[in-house]
Formats: structure tokens, sequence, C-alpha cells
């Protein structure tokens, strides 16, 4: 049995003191820190030692300590508590249904005179008149009756504040030294992060809250609080003077540029008509095999047989036309965000500092409502199925370009660097060793347009794009809830084809 004994290791391993260290980080009331601290750095469990500190002074010590989030965290959370309490000991809880009772009093009776005084005239609307009266007046008993039912719930709001304030007092005495000894490795590692106690960030927390807690509990717990606390005190003049002049640039803009937009608009129409030639105007047997072969030949049997079955059910619903009409404006959208994105993406792999005044317009593209561009678009272009594309075309090119530039930067040095030794040339670099390495990401990256682009099409239905977007706008001005879920499931048809079909035609290239 000796023998199968394993020894001892950790005996021999040697302790770190760590006492001046925890001293430097902490420093006031240092003694206390090192003897917290290095047990918890000893045993990696969190003592039943209370911080009392914390507990008296709560998100003040947070503050005091350098643990902002903290602070925050428990700021917000301790003002909730506080609202409670507030609501619970002096808050008119029922006073927003008293005052609706008020309204509907008062609506009541100034019905009840009208009915008075059309009964006198022989009127036949004074009937009416009463009936809505003697309606608005039960209406405002049943808001007296929730006015009162409210007023009495005030212990509930006191209770529930008083045990979640206790709560988060217990929970960050609880837990201080082990959230302040994290604070402490992580300091160890970057001596940057704030340490100690510091009169300074105590005096800004302090302020903070003395700002914050007077004013969301007179917010929140007054019926009638001043108007300025509610809404910004500034005067329309600031909102309607920049309006009109926004609106003027838009309109002095598409005036001065009604050359280069009408440009713009013949270029993206021209490739409009042309796939609408193949896709629209084509008889609809001749459209659906060649979808069917195209997506067998790039992608798989599987895939063409998916093809063949949502066409089916496109067809079968007579959504055909509409889901070509579709298709052609996301494959036009699609192929002009691959034609400028592929070479930006390219020039920003390049360029550090182009792609870092690029990074921010690609941020704004997909993170602005994509109902906002409408707004320009139809400034300058009109409304139409061509201002829809170039909707979709500034919503849906990021990720190509984005992806495009990541796949070419992640491309191995050492790969360029041999392609070189052998005297290839830049663009031989670029065509023959970096486009077909960068391929995988630029796939995606084209992928994900497309994908966009089909997301698009309700909105740009709003402008006059028609296709499967028109169908759902139809349907959601009358409630038509069965053409609209059949027009999404097209849409969601049409998005899985394109995807099935790009994404086989990458994965046999992985297979090969």
């Amino acid at each position: 049995m000796a023998e199968n004994s394993q020894p001892d290791v950790t005996k021999d391993i040697p302790k770190i003191d760590l006492s001046d260290s925890i001293r430097e980080f902490s420093g006031q009331n240092s003694d206390y820190y090192v003897d917290t601290l290095s047990q918890i750095q000893a045993t990696g469990e969190n003592l039943n030692i209370w911080n009392k500190a914390a507990l008296l002074c709560g998100p003040a010590w947070c503050a005091a300590r350098g643990l902002w989030n903290l602070f925050w965290l428990f700021t917000i959370a301790e003002l909730v508590a506080l609202v409670q309490l507030g609501k619970g000991i002096w808050g008119d809880l029922g006073a927003s249904k008293m005052a609706e009772a008020e309204q509907l009093a008062k609506r009541a009776h100034d019905l009840r005179l009208e009915a008075g005084v059309a009964g006198a005239t022989g009127d036949e609307s004074a009937e009416s008149s009463a009936e809505i009266a003697m309606n608005l007046e039960k209406a405002a008993e049943l808001a007296i009756q929730d006015a009162q039912t409210a007023a009495g719930t005030w212990w509930l709001y006191l209770i529930a504040g008083i045990v979640l304030y206790v709560v988060l007092r217990y929970v960050l005495g609880k837990f201080a030294n082990r959230l302040y000894e994290l604070q402490y490795s992580a300091w160890r590692l970057n001596k940057k992060i704030a340490s100690g106690f510091s009169l300074q960030r105590l005096t800004i927390a302090l302020v903070i809250l003395a700002i914050l807690v007077p004013l969301t509990l007179y917010r929140f717990t007054v019926s009638s609080p001043v108007h300025w606390l509610v809404d910004v005190p500034v005067d329309n003049a600031y909102y309607t003077n920049s309006a009109n002049a926004l609106e003027g640039w838009f309109d002095r803009t598409a005036e001065a540029g009604k050359g280069v937009f009408d440009g713009i608009t013949a270029g993206a129409q021209s490739v409009l008509d042309a796939m609408e030639l193949l896709l629209v105007d084509a008889p609809w047997p001749v459209v659906a095999v060649f979808l069917v072969v195209i997506a067998w030949r790039v992608a798989s049997i599987r895939v063409a047989i998916f093809t063949a079955a949502s066409l089916c059910y496109i067809g079968l619903l007579g959504l055909w036309e509409a889901s070509m009409v579709s298709i052609v404006l996301v494959g036009a959208a699609a192929f002009f965000c691959i034609l400028i994105g592929i070479p930006l993406g390219i020039w920003f792999s390049r360029s550090e500092k182009a792609y870092a005044v690029a990074r921010p317009v690609l941020d704004l593209m997909q993170t602005i409502p994509p109902f906002v561009y409408l707004i320009p678009i139809i400034a300058f272009f009109g409304t139409g199925r061509v201002p829809g594309i170039l909707a979709t075309i500034i919503f849906a090119m990021p990720p190509v370009i984005r992806l495009t530039a990541l796949g070419l930067r992640q491309v191995p040095s050492t790969v360029v660097e041999a392609a070189v030794a052998f005297g290839a040339t830049k663009w031989k670099i670029l065509v023959g060793v970096e486009l077909p390495l960068a391929t995988p990401a630029i796939m995606t990256g084209v992928n994900q347009t497309i994908l966009m682009s089909l997301s698009m099409v309700v909105i740009a239905s709003l402008i006059g794009a028609k296709g499967l977007g028109q169908e759902v706008l139809t349907a959601l001005q009358y409630v038509a809830k069965g053409q609209g879920i059949l027009a999404g499931l097209a849409i969601l048809f049409c998005a899985m084809m394109l995807d099935r079909i790009v994404q086989g035609r990458f994965q046999r290239q992985e297979d090969q």
C-alpha cells in the first residue's frame, strides 16, 4: 500500500508573500485587505468575512476603490429600491387614475349640457350624446375605483423597496472582498488599473449620487413633476430651423446634380432591364428549368431538388411574377454591391489609413435604420425600382467590403513571400495567391450581402420597388394575415434558394 501512495508535491511549492503588493494596491486600511485578500488568494474561495465599509457605504465604497462598473450597477439597482420606498412612503399612487377620472367626468358633464340643449331644440343627437355621457360617467367611476385600489397598495411598494435595498447591501457586503480581489489580480498584470482609496473618486461618486438620487426620486414619486424635468426645456425652433435647412440643401443638391443622378438611374435601369428579360419576360418553364439546372451544376442535386420544390410553391400560389421581380431586384443590388464592394475591400486591405476612414462610414451604413435611407434616396432619385435598389445597396454592401478586407489580411505572409521569391508581380500575387486564399471569406461576404438585399424587399416596396415586398405591404395595410404569411414564406424560400446555391458552390470547392 505504501508503494502505491503518491507523494504530496504541493507542500514543496514555495508560498509567495503578497503582503507588500496588497498594501501597495489597497492603500488605506491595508492590514485588513492584506489578511482578507491573502486568504482569498490562497483558498480561491469567498470567505465569510463581511466588508463593513461596502455594507454601510454601498456604491460610494465601490467608487472610492475604483470599482466603477460595480458602482453603476449598484447605483441603478439601489435607485430602483429607493423609488419603491418613495412610492410607498409619500408617493401619490392613484394620482394618474384620479386625473383620468376628472377628465372623463368633465367630458361627461359637457356632453350632458350639450344633450340638454339639443333636447330643448328637438335635435336627434340629444339621445346619443346622453348615452355617451352615461358611458363616460361609468368610465370615470371605474377610474376612481382603480385610483383607490392603487392608493391602497402603498405597503407593497414599501416592503418591496426595503427588501430589495437590504438584499443589495447584503450582496455587496458579502462579496465585496471577492470582487476587490479580482481587481487586485488584474492590477498585478496592469498597474494602470485603479487601486487604493481615492478621495477624488469618492467625491465624484458623491456628486453623482447627490444629483441622481433626488432627481430620480422626485420624478418617479411625484404625480406632477415640473415640466423641465420631464421634457428637455428647449425651443422647438431649433428643430424646425434645422429641418428646413436640411430640406433646402437636399433640394439644391438634387437640382445641381440632376445629370449625375440621372446617369446613375440609367445605369441601374439597364441592369434591371437585362435581368428582367431573363427572369420575368422569359417563359416561366424556361426560367424554372434554368434555375434548377444552375442549382444542380453550381451546388448539388439536393439543392436542385429544394430549388424545384420552392419554385413549385411560388408558382402554385400565383406569386411567380412577384418572386421573379424580387429576385431581379436582389440580383441587381447584389451585382452592384459585389462590383463596388470587392475592389473597395482589396483597397482597404492594403491601406490601413483608408480603412480607418471607411470603418465609421461602414458602421453607419449598417447601424442607421433602413427607413432612413429612403429619405435621401427619394430626394435625389425619386421613387420606383431604381431608388429601391440604391437603398438596398447602401444597406447590403458593408459585409462584402469588410469580409473581403478581412480575408485578404488573413492570407499568410509566408505564402506571399514565397510568391515574391518566385518573381510574381503584385497583380499575379493578388489574382493567383491572395484572392484564392481569401475566397472563403469573400464568398461569406457575398452570401451575407445577398441575404441582406433580400431582407430589404419589403422596405424597398414602400417607394415603388414592387415584387414580394408589395404583397407583404398590401397585406399589412388590409390586415390580410393569410396573404402576408404566404408572401413572407415566398421571400423565405427565395432567400434559402440563393443561400443554398452560393453555399453549395463554396462547399463543393472545399470538398474538392
